[in-house]
């Protein structure tokens, strides 16, 4: 079976439409790594992306009968702009379905290239349960994402690509998945050429089909995915791909969102190019890799995968950078209300530097001061911070991991509710398109209170959403149904630290 791919692969027409892209050095992330880093730069394909390699191959690859009838495809981005620019190319028609949810960008791009758009439901499934319908009310072709031989094979040319443009040692080869169409590929190809070169698949912690498929010995649904690195944000990996993956595949690496951010400023600093999420991922993956197994002196390539990321989301990468890169501790501490105290903690802090400091006077006897603290990018940094300030006699609670505290309650530091409110909080993932605002509002009726809302867009299909009601515990089944009603992704915070320490009411 795999010498079948290894025929596909070098007989994939990719090339009627796709770039044979560089393989660039990364000379300050390898020097900080002390091993070799190179970048397949498939952000450098006319997509903007490496899909355009599956979509085209698969397309090229349909009898006349199934060219004329034409071609359906479902996604949010990558693989769409690849079929309607490969569609484009054949002469054959293209409907894509994409989800409400979709930002402009992506919808005119994939417009530009004559393909005609469906908007549909506020998820990729909802687009692709829709699109599988059309295929069989319109007899069209559907060209799935990565759950094909085809579009496997079209992938499969990075890994090729990269043999030929390094045919020195390479320790590993890093791989963003999200169905697993790329690494499947590209694991199939180097397996059979060079099977002494490590395949790393890398995911999202959050975002993580492959590895617990792998974990489980059979694909699984995922009950929900994270949306930052979306180009990932896949509940099942394909079926295909996993019986690949899991002959090939020698390792799955997981990484946080604070660590693809700290990627993406990487590959910008290397190159002056922005990656997007999913783009970074196997940078994130690499270094983790780098890290947890003490490498050096090794040749280590990763695949950046695409660069199409809305403007607007730089800001919320730049914000989860220094995180990411462990330069960054967030700490609440409580102060005595008492002349000298400030001076007393910022003495302790020697030389760091502080990045953010949030304070609001709230009662006579104790300040919660929201901070933020260089470090030096050791793990046991952090730790040893924590201790002294202990030792000083500071309350601290660390909120370098919490969420909840990044994205919302460091932006309201000093916002403490001025009594006991008896409200529950709810953190959302909620769709970012005209009008979900007042439908979720309508839902919620005058039924409950609302005593705490804070939203902040961050350019992504999905924003986030931190909700505070005046309801009783009786009333919550009711409530979270509605949530449920909406299809909205949800978790309870009352309990969090970061929302009882600086938002709370004053007696919670």
């Amino acid at each position: 079976m795999t010498q079948n791919y290894i025929e596909k692969i070098l007989r994939a027409k990719v090339y009627d439409v796709a770039e044979q892209t560089p393989l660039d050095f990364a000379p300050t992330l390898s020097e900080r790594l002390n091993n070799k880093v190179y970048l397949k730069r498939e952000d450098l394909q006319p997509v903007f992306s490496f899909k355009l390699r599956g979509a085209y191959n698969k397309m090229a690859s349909l009898t006349a009968e199934q060219a004329a009838a034409g071609v359906i495809a479902a996604s949010a981005g990558n693989h769409a702009q690849g079929v309607a620019l490969a569609a484009k190319k054949l002469g054959i028609k293209a409907l894509i379905v994409m989800p409400k949810t979709t930002p402009e960008i992506k919808i005119k791009s994939v417009k530009a290239r004559g393909a005609k758009i469906v908007l549909h439901g506020d998820s990729y499934d909802d687009a692709y349960s829709h699109a599988k319908e059309l295929v069989a009310e319109k007899g069209m072709t559907f060209i799935h994402p990565y759950d094909d031989p085809d579009v496997i094979a079209g992938q499969g040319t990075v890994g090729m690509e990269i043999l030929r443009q390094h045919n020195g040692d390479i320790h590993a080869i890093f791989v963003p998945v999200g169905g697993g169409g790329l690494v499947a590929g590209v694991a199939a190809y180097v397996k059979f050429v060079r099977p002494e070169i490590k395949v790393i698949a890398v995911e999202p912690d959050d975002a993580d089909c492959l590895n617990q498929a792998l974990k489980a010995g059979s694909r699984v649904i995922l009950d929900q995915v994270g949306l930052f690195a979306d180009g990932v944000a896949v509940k099942q990996v394909g079926e295909e791909p996993f019986r690949i993956a899991q002959m090939y595949v020698d390792e799955v690496i997981t990484v946080s969102t604070d660590e693809i951010c700290a990627a993406i400023k990487d590959i910008f600093d290397d190159t002056r190019s922005v990656a997007e999420p999913a783009g970074a991922l196997s940078v994130a993956g690499l270094k983790r890799y780098a890290e947890q197994y003490g490498l050096s002196n090794q040749t280590l390539v990763a695949i950046d995968s695409g660069a199409n990321i809305n403007f607007d989301r730089l800001r919320y990468v730049a914000e989860r950078t220094l995180v990411g890169e462990h330069r960054e501790i967030l700490l609440a501490v409580t102060i005595p209300e008492e002349p000298g105290s400030f001076l007393k903690f910022c003495k302790n802090l020697g030389k760091r530097s502080i990045t953010e400091f949030n304070y609001r006077y709230f009662d006579s006897h104790n300040a919660q001061v929201f901070v933020g603290i260089t470090s030096s990018g050791a793990e046991s940094d952090r730790h040893q911070l924590i201790e002294q300030l202990v030792e000083e006699g500071f309350a601290v609670t660390d909120m370098t991991n919490n969420e909840m505290a990044k994205d919302h309650v460091r932006h309201m530091v000093g916002g403490h509710a001025p009594e006991q409110l008896h409200e529950v909080v709810y953190s959302l993932q909620f769709p970012e398109r005209p009008g979900a605002l007042l439908k979720f509002l309508m839902s919620l009726g005058s039924q409950w209170n609302i005593s705490l809302f804070h939203y902040r867009n961050h350019g992504a299909a999905f924003g986030k959403v931190l909700i505070g009601l005046q309801i009783s515990d009786a009333q919550r089944p009711a409530f979270e149904h509605c949530l449920a009603l909406l299809g909205l992704v949800y978790e309870q915070q009352t309990s969090n630290p970061a929302y009882r320490l600086f938002v709370g009411g004053s007696a919670q």
